[in-house]
């Protein structure tokens, strides 16, 4: 199977790239999409050995000239990705670029018919109708490699859906689980981005934080699954054991467990069955002894609190919370605001647009960059 991966410097894409050394026989990369970190491309490239490597970036590709192995083509841009992303030659797509830059080549690889593991969120946020219907008609194949989402998918797999009560995502907590809320106001970027059990990148470990992640997720959950709101929540599970639950009519609960490794639902979204070695650390329950759970205070995480709104609303509010939530992370990490902020920014955002549906790509665009204006101002 040949791939190409979106976002293949970051943590994803590395953890991809693992997978696939492991298993040489079953996986080649045909062309590896990166932004900036022209060096751990090299690196990659050198590993891998695809025939396209594409920086989306004009300085980090001109860092790269002459610098890949032979017989590696550089190309620069997203119009370049996106072509790659849909080629004839790729077998299957790994979207992990973060943010929502990456859905023009993810929808087009959807459009093209691809095996699609998601792990870039935001395509389903900004875009769910419009990316799940090109999917339905292309044929196309997504398996969500969020390791909650990935979860779920293994829980209904053989299940009738229509006898499914509720999804139950669950959530680490982040560094702040156990923090007063009051002292959020002083968290810095580093404390932020310090999360307990996953190795992320920034912006993602700012969202965990927030738990706007979590929101993310069940607007995610949302479209994958094809679910209403009321059959979808989350739980913190401080150990990232349990990666979601799934609760049927009769009361049985079906949880998928394993040790908190982004290979595993990396390799389950590149071949289910049947199942791949890892290299991740076996689960010992009886070591671990004891599983917590709790409910998600919504004063500690009033991102939790917004979502309930947009998973009940249109499109819009969906793409709004995307985009201003992009703005005030980045802005916090800029340390432009309060890390309490964030959410306060988004809420403000939420309230100046339209609920409504959205059903072109072009108009994703529009509400979008208006979100991001208005996030702007209130940060401004």
């Amino acid at each position: 199977m040949k791939l190409t991966v979106l976002g293949a410097t970051g943590s994803i894409g590395c953890s991809t790239a693992d997978v696939m050394l492991q298993h040489p026989d079953k996986f080649s990369a045909y062309a590896l999409v990166g932004h900036r970190n022209s060096e751990k491309m090299l690196q990659l490239a050198k590993l891998l050995k695809p025939q396209w490597v594409v920086m989306t970036d004009a300085a980090a590709a001109e860092r790269l000239k002459g610098q890949l192995p032979a017989d590696v083509r550089l190309e620069t841009g997203m119009d370049a990705a996106t072509e790659l992303a849909a080629a004839a030659e790729t077998d299957m797509v790994m979207a992990a670029m973060v943010g929502s830059a990456g859905l023009p080549a993810t929808l087009a690889a959807v459009s093209a018919g691809k095996r699609v593991g998601l792990a870039n969120k935001e395509c389903l946020v900004t875009a769910g109708r419009i990316f799940m219907d090109a999917a339905r008609l292309s044929g196309a194949e997504v398996v969500p490699v969020d390791s909650e989402h990935a979860a779920v998918h293994q829980c209904l797999h053989g299940h009738d859906k229509g006898s499914v009560s509720r999804v139950i995502l669950t959530a680490s907590g982040g560094p702040f689980r156990d923090r007063d809320p009051a002292t959020l106001q002083r968290v810095t970027p580093e404390e932020a981005i310090a999360h307990p059990n996953w190795d992320m990148g920034a912006k993602i470990s700012v969202d965990s934080a927030t738990m706007m992640n979590k929101a993310l997720e069940l607007i995610e959950a949302r479209w994958l699954f094809d679910l209403p709101a009321d059959k979808l929540s989350a739980i913190i599970h401080p150990e990232s054991i349990i990666h979601a639950m799934v609760e049927y009519q009769d009361g049985s609960v079906l949880a998928q467990l394993a040790m908190p490794d982004m290979r595993m639902p990396i390799a389950y979204a590149m071949q289910a069955e049947p199942r791949l070695s890892t290299g991740i650390p076996w689960l010992d329950l009886a070591k671990t002894g004891v599983l917590h759970f709790q409910q998600i205070d919504e004063l500690r995480f009033p991102a939790m609190r917004l979502v309930n709104d947009v998973l009940q609303g249109e499109d819009s509010l969906s793409i709004a919370l995307n985009a201003a939530n992009e703005v005030a992370n980045a802005a916090f990490r800029d340390r432009r605001i309060a890390f309490t902020d964030i959410v306060t920014t988004v809420e403000k955002v939420l309230a100046r647009v339209e609920n409504i549906p959205v059903a072109l790509l072009d108009d994703v665009w529009l509400h979008d960059e208006h979100a991001r204006r208005l996030a702007n101002e209130v940060i401004s």
